[in-house]
This record gives structure tokens, C-alpha cells and sequence, in this order.
């Protein structure tokens, strides 16, 4: 993988005031990209280096996937999304998902005769690069991987929890992976997700979510930026 730009996509502001912190030691430049903040500068391990541009896209599919666009046509040949997401099968809180599949949850073709999720004449079911999942696995060695859901609506109820279970055997639900996923698949860009479970998807998942996104704490920070060291030290990018 001969990677020279890589791009992180985060959607919250409160989940991007700790990358904020983390990259303030490589001397970050900040700027803006269709109206948000974003950073960049360059990642520099051992011998190698790497150019990386941090994007806060705001929250929900259609800002996920313009903010990837977008930097993909400026020269990022490589994309990570990173945020909370709620927990939706037997993962709990503060453990960390990677994707080893991801679906939108809410495309529904189903009354013209489609699968659930389905797209016409299109792949719809997106698949993350193993070796950025082994980049990451070698800092969180703990972390699930599974089949990640995405949707623009955020999760907080049993039903829909179970249906997500039960349709698509999912681990986790946020409102960006699969939107950022999607155009990388068919950008040919290599893509993973590395995601913080918040909430367990049900009733009480607003509360639990609020909790922990207002801590703005730096565990997803630090796990992506040393994964994309660890990434850079085994010649993966």
C-alpha cells in the first residue's frame, strides 16, 4: 500500500477537540473544508513519513461522505473514520469496534422488490482493509471487529436494536462508516473505521452517549494516531 495522504474523517466536535490536542505536537495546520475545521501535518516515524489531513465533518451520512469526497479529490489515498458508536451485540462500553464489513441500515428498495439495503446495480455491502485493521489490532489488541451498521438516525431504542442484530448481525451503529466506506470503495481508496462504543443502543443510549461524548476524552486520539504509527513502522502504508 504506497500511501502519501491519509485522510480522518470525524463527524462530532466534541469528538474532535481530543484530536485537536494529540496532533498540536506535530505543529498542525489548521484550515477549513466546506465551511468546518480541519488539520493537517505530517506523521513522521523512524524514517518514513506520511501527510495526514483531520476532517470534523459534522455528524450524519451526507456530511460524512462530501468531506471524504472531497479530500479524496485532493490527493488522500487513504481514509479512517473514527467516533462513538453504540454497542449492538454482545460489546460493551468503552471497548473498541473495527469493521470488517459495513452496511447502511436505513437504504430500504424493499417495495420495488430489493433486499433490505440493497442498491441497484451497485456493491452495497463494504468491506474495510485487513491490513489497517491489523495496524490497529496491534495497539487495541481487544477490539471487536464485525460488521458495522450506519444510518442517519441515531439508535436508542430495543426494537431497532434487535432488528439490527437480527437483519445484518452487527456489532455496532453510528451515522458515518458506511457513508465514508462507500465513496472510498468506489473512490478504490483503502478505508477502515476505528469506533468507541458510548451506549448500548437502547432507551437510555442518549444519557450514555452525552456522558461519555462530553468527557472528550483522548482514547480514540491516541489509539488512531498510534495505530497509524504502528501502520507506518510495518510498511503498511
Amino acid at each position: 500500500m504506497n500511501v502519501k495522504k491519509i485522510g480522518i474523517i470525524i463527524a462530532d466536535d466534541m469528538e474532535y477537540t481530543p484530536f485537536e490536542k494529540r496532533i498540536a505536537e506535530f505543529s498542525a495546520i489548521e484550515s477549513t473544508l466546506l465551511g468546518r475545521k480541519c488539520h493537517t501535518f505530517t506523521l513522521t516515524s523512524g524514517d518514513r513519513s506520511v501527510e495526514v489531513v483531520t476532517v470534523h465533518c459534522g455528524i450524519g451520512k451526507v456530511n460524512a461522505a462530501a468531506a471524504t469526497a472531497y479530500i479524496i479529490a485532493n490527493g488522500a489515498d487513504c481514509i479512517i473514520n473514527t467516533g462513538l458508536s453504540g454497542g449492538i451485540n454482545h460489546i460493551g462500553r468503552g471497548m473498541i469496534t473495527l469493521p470488517d464489513r459495513l452496511i447502511e441500515h436505513d437504504f430500504d428498495l424493499t417495495v420495488l422488490g430489493y433486499d433490505f439495503a440493497a442498491k441497484p446495480q451497485k456493491d452495497y455491502i463494504y468491506t474495510a482493509n485487513d491490513q489497517l485493521n491489523r495496524a490497529f489490532l496491534s495497539v487495541c489488541p481487544d477490539a471487536k471487529v464485525g460488521m458495522m451498521v450506519t444510518g442517519d438516525c441515531f439508535v436508542s431504542n430495543s426494537e431497532l436494536k434487535n432488528t439490527l442484530i437480527d437483519r445484518f448481525d452487527a456489532v455496532s451503529c453510528d451515522m458515518e462508516s458506511a457513508a465514508v466506506a462507500s465513496v472510498c470503495h468506489f473512490a478504490g481508496v483503502p478505508f477502515t473505521a476505528v469506533r468507541r462504543i458510548s451506549d448500548d443502543a437502547g432507551e437510555n443510549a442518549n444519557e450514555s452517549y452525552s456522558d461519555m461524548n462530553n468527557r472528550e476524552e483522548d482514547t480514540l486520539a491516541e489509539i488512531v494516531i498510534d495505530g497509524l504509527i504502528a501502520a507506518l513502522d510495518s510498511y503498511i502504508i
